[in-house]
């Protein structure tokens, strides 16, 4: 199986910055698309920002100018960094991971990390 382990949440002012980690492990044999989504208190979650194995990035209109994803293909691991946060931020941040799988036979599926509160208040 495979693991998405987060990190890098927390509590920060309107116009600072944080950075999210997320750790994928297990019988990984390759991951194509990896990101992240965030899920405000009443609403519904939604994309924040996607990169494919060849680092395309794909960003939500809320958050470009501000966030920027990457990843480290040997670590097997994706980062996202946010400048400029705003109150509206404030969200449960989940990463995913499309991810090619198995020692022997090989499966596909999507994974999803345990989420990182990040909360932008003064």
């Amino acid at each position: 199986q495979v693991q998405l382990v987060e990190s890098g949440g927390g509590l920060v002012q309107p116009g600072g910055s944080l950075r999210l980690s997320c750790a994928a492990s297990g019988s990984i044999f390759s991951i194509n698309a990896m990101g992240w989504y965030r899920q405000a208190p009443g609403k519904e979650r939604e994309l924040v920002a996607g990169i494919t194995s060849g680092g395309i990035t794909n960003l939500a209109d809320s958050v470009k100018g501000r966030f920027t994803i990457s990843r480290d293909n040997a670590k097997n691991t994706v980062f996202l960094e946010m400048n400029s946060l705003k109150p509206e931020d404030t969200a449960v941040y989940f990463c995913y991971a499309a991810v090619k799988y198995g020692l022997g036979y090989r499966k596909t599926g999507d994974f999803w990390g345990q989420g990182a509160q990040v909360t932008v208040s003064s």
